[in-house]
């Protein structure tokens, strides 16, 4: 199977769960781009970056077209990120490979365990701005650092902190994803090494189409069944990138 065709296939699965579930797609871009198309730690968590923020926004548009992206709530979570994205993605750059790898997995497998867990959804209440400003913080620092956008975060964050209902969550995380992903990609800019674009571009393509059919799949089947499904892929990849590392 081709490198063209590999690309095509990941970005269709990554814009899927994207799409469906608000965040978490992002985390498998980058195990794709290294183990399935050659790309470096370094590389692939830029290249992700690209994927992330033009996937993310067009998810956005269509959440926001539903009325489920509660703008005041996520601008502010996302200008928490937006400087702790901009200096951990320079940060990046200057990491042995084998650390960034180490780190993502182990944050892949966190984020996996955290899936597992139903997620409780309550009724919106006050935004409560100190603990907002932090979470959006560690979100755009998260992001910045492992080239993710950080939905499987934001989503319970928006939830527990916020106090989003878990339609709204989803919707809003999109928004504080561009914004953070971007942040992040600019802070890479011209830095690292250069990326193949004949890759990336039909990744992009696919993923962004993906995460229409991911919106239109997360109204048929139960977002709890969905969120479980790729708990378990995410696991079984940061499990074996972890052993990968080490071995």
């Amino acid at each position: 199977m081709t490198a063209f065709v590999l690309a095509l296939i990941a970005g269709a699965v990554v814009g899927l769960a994207l799409g469906a579930l608000g965040g978490g797609g992002s985390v498998l871009a980058v195990p794709a781009l290294i183990y399935l198309l050659g790309f470096s730690p370094a590389a692939a968590t830029t290249a992700s970056l690209i994927i992330v923020t033009a996937t993310s926004a067009t998810a956005l548009y269509t959440h926001a077209r539903e009325g489920h992206v509660v703008w005041k709530a996520g601008s502010s979570f996302a200008a928490a990120g937006i400087i702790p994205a901009y200096l951990a993605g320079a940060a990046a750059g200057r990491v042995p490979e084998a650390v960034l790898t180490f780190a993502f997995a182990v944050i892949a497998a966190l984020a996996a365990l955290r899936m597992f867990r139903p997620s409780s959804s309550r009724p919106p209440e006050r935004v409560r701005p100190g603990r907002a400003a932090g979470a959006g913080a560690g979100l755009g620092s998260v992001t910045g650092f492992l080239g993710v956008g950080g939905g499987f975060l934001a989503v319970p964050a928006l939830v527990g902190v916020v106090g989003l209902t878990m339609r709204r969550a989803v919707g809003t995380s999109l928004l504080v994803i561009t914004v953070n992903s971007l942040a992040a990609l600019l802070a890479r800019t011209g830095t690292g090494p250069g990326l193949d674009w004949t890759l990336i571009g039909p990744f992009t393509g696919a993923a962004i189409l993906g995460a229409w059919d991911g919106k239109r799949l997360s109204a048929k089947v139960s977002g709890g069944t969905l969120q479980r499904v790729f708990a378990g892929v995410l696991l079984a990849v940061a499990v074996f990138m972890l052993i990968d590392v080490i071995a």
